[in-house]
């Protein structure tokens, strides 16, 4: 029972995380997102620095449930 809950919660995670680097990367420039646009550092902030910080939190989550999943099946 546990392993199902947690393949579902990986599987919601999983889509969770799609869609923010989906995001991020439509904020982007399409030229940037190929390295073809000049490489310019610049300070992330309000809705872009939210959903970075949410990437990284639903990657780390994702990692967990994925540790997690192997532990429990057998």
């Amino acid at each position: 029972m546990i392993n199902i809950i947690i393949h579902l919660l990986q599987l919601l995670v999983a889509v969770l995380l799609i869609g923010a680097i989906l995001l991020q990367v439509r904020t982007q420039d399409l030229g940037g997102v190929f390295g073809a646009g000049a490489s310019v550092f610049r300070a992330r902030r309000g809705f872009e620095k939210t959903l970075f910080q949410a990437t990284i939190g639903l990657a780390v989550i994702f990692v967990v449930l994925a540790i997690a999943s192997s532990r429990f099946t057998g």
